[in-house]
């Protein structure tokens, strides 16, 4: 088996790699959500993201802004939050469709939310 030889700094072996609509707004969203920082970002125009990437506490999501060539893609993601009610809230109050209210389960006190760009988020803290 091939080894990787050197992963850059503050990205890992795997990554979500989103194609969606209106990146800047997705970013903003992550942010005020999850407190995303803004880790890289190259525009194919003045309006349009070709690459980001933000970073959630150490995991590097990567996004594009959807074209003709790239059709959007969307994913469901599974996170750790320090707080599943606050975390579930910031996320409704910034445009997201509740999928599940928070609620415990054996696994930790979880909720699901479907984000305005069309992803969903299992939000969960551990109980």
């Amino acid at each position: 088996m091939e080894t990787i030889k050197s992963i850059p700094e503050n990205y890992q072996r795997i990554m979500p790699y989103l194609i969606i609509e209106d990146g800047a707004k997705f970013m903003t969203f992550t942010q005020n959500v999850f407190g995303a920082t803004e880790q890289y970002k190259h525009m194919r125009d003045k309006n349009t993201i070709m690459h980001a990437e933000i970073n959630i506490k150490g995991s590097t999501i990567m996004f594009a802004d959807c074209t003709d060539t790239y059709q959007k893609q969307n994913a469901g993601m599974f996170i750790y939050v320090d707080n599943c009610d606050e975390t579930y809230k910031k996320a409704i109050d910034n445009g997201a469709e509740s999928v599940m209210q928070p609620a415990d389960q054996p696994y930790g006190r979880s909720a699901g939310v479907k984000d305005p760009f069309g992803n969903t988020w299992w939000v969960t803290n551990p109980l």
